[in-house]
């Protein structure tokens, strides 16, 4: 292949990434440290926590950061847009404030100085904000959308900082081959980086993991995972917005800021696949398209996909996400093995004639939030100087999810050393206001959508 001296580096084998996902998953399952162990390393040493992405989910991931460990403080935020920072200020501190009335612009008042410290001129706008936020801190959250993503990680391990950055990690292949770059170097600086795929860190999912580890099913030959629901929110155009900013703001809707939600969602659904087979796919063949929501609010991207991904063991995932209203709505994962089923959301795994032969004894809401997880094991892990890596299997779990979306929207198989070694490339390599968006719409507003049989992907 033309591009394997180019990128010999960057790749890795299929059975090495899955010997090293099981090195640096292996900790996940280690009993929780101890308060008097974690001040045994950097116990008095106050951390100090950025936020780069101020929505809804970065504002929840430093809730759940400041929640995580009692010596640290949030001091920097970036975003494209000064009122999502305002926005996401406010909800934060009134987490840990209550519902009363109080003044945002100090962090003077009572409770949160300890928590919180952001200062007026710390509060950085802009598309090169984030260095800015990162340059002031020891643990940065990285949760825009996930086209930056490359870059701000990027950023963020050449400077020294433990990371925890929302899935996924990447758009395009472009990206992911920066990424494993990435990972290499925070390995060696024995930075941790805690990704946001935060089944790996529910305690449901890594004891159903470990019975099917067992044996409990025999050798999962095939299985079925799901993210059909009504979709999410859509931002309409205002007047006097650019093209770059409505974009951003409807930023779900544009492949080079999102990659479509069998990426920005259904991501979590297939990175449980490969988790539980032990392996990445090798292949990919699917179908989908715009059927139902075909506005010009919902960009450029399908609202289904459908997607059959073949292992090298013979294993075969079928893979179904969809965006519309009215229809069925399930998230869950169903495998079936030589010796038996599994299906997640009950819980429960069941022999050849369907009798039960295990049901996780949880209920829903009976276990640690592992939104919560993820941060406490991230801080507990810096304090005591240990090193989790997430990376490796964030980046392979999203380029799953990019192969699929290849699949859909050329109608072609795709195999993953093709997606790997794709020169298919998204992101600007730099974005500033003045930027021309790489999808434009034509001159009723409509954007351009792939076209099964005609789209070209590698």
């Amino acid at each position: 292949m033309k591009n394997k001296d180019k990128f010999k580096d960057q790749e890795l084998t299929r059975r090495s990434f899955v010997k090293q996902t099981a090195l640096a998953t292996s900790g996940l399952l280690s009993v929780p440290l101890s308060v008097e162990a974690m001040a045994n390393v950097n116990g008095e040493k106050k951390l100090k926590l950025a936020l780069i992405g101020c929505g809804g989910r970065g504002s929840g991931a430093a809730v759940q950061a400041l929640t995580a460990d009692e010596n640290v403080e949030l001091v920097a935020m970036a975003d494209a847009f000064a009122d999502r920072i305002e926005k996401s200020l406010r909800g934060i501190q009134k987490h840990f404030e209550g519902e009363e009335k109080l003044d945002y612009s100090t962090s003077t008042h009572k409770g949160s100085k300890r928590k919180i410290s952001i200062k007026e001129k710390n509060k950085f706008v802009g598309f090169d904000a984030y260095k800015k936020a990162i340059d002031l801190a020891d643990v940065v959250i990285l949760t825009t959308p996930p086209g930056f993503r490359p870059y701000h990680f990027e950023y963020a391990i050449a400077n020294g900082k433990h990371v925890f950055m929302e899935k996924p990690l990447a758009t395009d292949p472009v990206g992911i081959r920066k990424v494993l770059a990435t990972a290499k170097i925070a390995k060696a600086k024995k930075l941790n980086v805690v990704v946001g795929l935060q089944r790996h860190y529910q305690s449901k999912y890594i004891d159903l993991k470990q019975r099917v580890d067992e044996g409990a099913i025999g050798k999962i030959r095939g299985g079925q995972v799901y993210w059909n629901d009504a979709g999410v929110w859509t931002k309409r155009r205002k007047a006097g917005q650019s093209e770059l900013e409505y974009q951003m703001r409807n930023w779900y809707y544009f492949n080079w800021l999102c990659g479509d939600h069998i990426l920005e969602q259904h991501i979590h659904n297939i990175d449980v696949a490969n988790w539980f087979i032990g392996d990445y796919p090798v292949s990919a063949q699917g179908m989908g398209g715009r059927q139902v929501r075909t506005g010009k609010d919902h960009g450029e991207i399908f609202d289904h996909h459908f997607v059959e991904f073949t292992y090298a063991s013979g294993a075969v995932i079928s893979s179904q996400c969809r965006h519309i209203r009215g229809t069925m709505s399930r998230v869950d994962e169903v495998f079936q093995g030589t010796k038996g089923s599994i299906e997640i959301g009950k819980g429960e795994i069941t022999d050849l004639s369907g009798n039960s032969k295990y049901k996780y004894p949880k209920k829903w809401g009976e276990d640690p939030n592992p939104y919560q997880v993820e941060h406490d094991k991230l801080f507990a892990s810096i304090r005591n100087g240990g090193v989790i890596s997430d990376t490796e299997n964030g980046a392979m779990s999203t380029l799953t999810a990019i192969l699929g979306r290849m699949a859909t929207y050329t109608g072609k198989k795709i195999t993953m050393e093709e997606a790997l070694n794709s020169k298919l490339h998204l992101m600007p390599e730099k974005v500033t206001w003045e930027t021309t968006p790489p999808s434009l719409p034509d001159s009723e507003g409509n954007y351009p959508i792939p076209t099964p049989g005609k789209t070209k992907m590698i």
